[in-house]
């Protein structure tokens, strides 16, 4: 998967396109990526403890990465990513655009 923890992205389709945030998780085997603040969805939470109530609490569920795009950390345009085989043998991702490393 060419997404990863920690990158900008933006969403290109669904109910929250356009919206851009940061990738807090992802799950390589099922193709998707937790955003924050997007996809979020109402939770009921149980009373911690007795004589309190319980709240709604809004949640980021996952998101397929064929709906979001890569935000490029250099050149601040969306991309895809590449990737390219060092001298040392490190494998690493690169911008289709501006061709530097991500």
């Amino acid at each position: 998967m060419r997404i990863i923890k920690g990158d900008n992205v933006i969403m290109v389709s669904g109910k929250d396109k356009g919206k851009r945030g940061k990738v807090i998780k992802s799950f390589p085997k099922d193709n998707l990526v937790i955003i924050e603040n997007i996809n979020l969805k109402k939770k009921l939470q149980k009373p911690k403890s007795a004589g309190k109530k319980g709240e709604k609490i809004e949640v980021s569920r996952p998101v397929a990465v064929s709906s979001v795009m890569l935000i490029c950390k250099n050149c601040g345009k969306l991309t895809r990513v590449g990737y390219k085989i060092l001298d040392n043998g490190k494998k690493v991702r690169v911008c289709k655009k501006c061709s530097l490393e991500l």
